[in-house]
């Protein structure tokens, strides 16, 4: 709490909650809240989990080439990471996570966070084509403006900049799994050139194992098959935002849910509070809103879906981590570090 991020990313979350919110009576948003049928809950969670276990098995599925887990060992080390997500500032679940599956089944760290940033890429690659499948709703929302200082954020400067960004990166994670030897040469001489020759060695074994954690890429087949699960994973998720819908009075199509989905997640990819506050509110409210949703039944739904997204996972993910005896207190740094120098290749000394 003592790093300026920190305190950048409260002052987003900030902005976005109050944009969304300032012109809201509490009284109405409370009893919006209070009127819901909170049954539609419970099967909305249910639903929640089946995803999780899914993202497990994609996420067993990426790492085959490394090392065969099984997916109900993911399945725990998942949980950690989401939860790790929605505590802690800048993601740092997914290091979590990969520091947790060096414990148990020693998969270096930098190959599992290598096989974790595909994740998050198809991931973003669904959520535009979520948004884009949606253009008839996305151009409804012209005049649906997030105001971040002196910049105003429309839902189209999210679909276009995210598109950038996650295709460039596909791209460039593709081209790197099909020629990784000319990407480790290249990689290498960045390292020769541009870093001490302090860090130069370790950095280079970081690098391979990095590149073997792409190794599933190489297969047209597998990148197919994590591209379907991750469309499985979200068309869950979207299906939670459904029936958690049904608890309040309101009702719009399934397809607008998907633009929400796709829109509010790539929106979580700005600096935030940690549980992505604000960031994941004031775009779903501003949809609804938009689609003739009152305010207060918009933000009372958005807030409920963001806390039933939040906490079922956070608790699990807490109960799994203390039973794997990892401690609030205990540094992770050590666990991080990577042994030194390229990976040698089986057979030498």
């Amino acid at each position: 709490m003592k790093k300026w991020q920190f305190w950048v990313g409260v002052l987003i979350s900030a902005v976005f909650l109050w944009w969304s919110l300032h012109t809201l009576k509490p009284v109405d948003l409370w009893q919006a809240i209070i009127n819901a049928n909170y049954w539609w809950i419970i099967p909305g969670v249910a639903v929640y989990f089946v995803a999780v276990w899914v993202r497990a098995w994609r996420w067993h599925y990426l790492l085959r080439p490394i090392k065969h887990i099984r997916t109900r060992i993911m399945f725990p080390i998942t949980c950690i990471g989401y939860m790790g997500n929605n505590i802690y500032p800048a993601r740092a679940g997914e290091i979590l996570r990969a520091v947790v599956l060096k414990r148990r089944e020693g998969v270096p760290i930098s190959a599992s966070l290598a096989t974790i940033i595909v994740e998050r890429i198809f991931d973003g690659v669904v959520m535009l084509a979520f948004v884009f499948f949606n253009l008839t709703q996305l151009a409804n929302l012209a005049q649906v403006a997030i105001p971040v200082g002196k910049w105003q954020i429309t839902i189209q400067d999210v679909a276009v900049w995210g598109s950038v960004a996650f295709f460039g990166a596909l791209l460039v994670f593709l081209l790197s799994a099909m020629v990784p030897k000319t990407t480790a040469k290249i990689g290498q001489m960045f390292i020769d050139h541009f870093l001490p020759a302090r860090i130069r060695e370790q950095s280079s074994g970081i690098m391979h194992r990095f590149l073997d954690g792409l190794e599933s890429l190489r297969s047209p087949f597998s990148i197919l098959m994590v591209f379907f699960t991750s469309v499985i994973i979200w068309l869950l998720e979207t299906f939670k935002y459904w029936l958690v819908m049904h608890a309040f009075p309101f009702h719009v199509s399934f397809f607008v849910l998907m633009l929400i989905n796709g829109v509010v997640n790539l929106a979580t990819t700005i600096p935030a509070a940690p549980a992505y506050l604000g960031t994941f509110d004031a775009p779903a409210i501003a949809i609804l809103t938009a689609e003739k949703v009152s305010q207060s039944v918009a933000s009372a739904y958005t807030l409920v879906l963001h806390f039933a997204l939040w906490f079922p996972i956070t608790v699990l993910g807490a109960w799994y981590m203390a039973r794997e005896g990892i401690k609030w207190s205990d540094s992770l740094r050590t666990e991080v570090e990577e042994p030194k120098g390229p990976k040698q290749p089986e057979g030498t000394a």
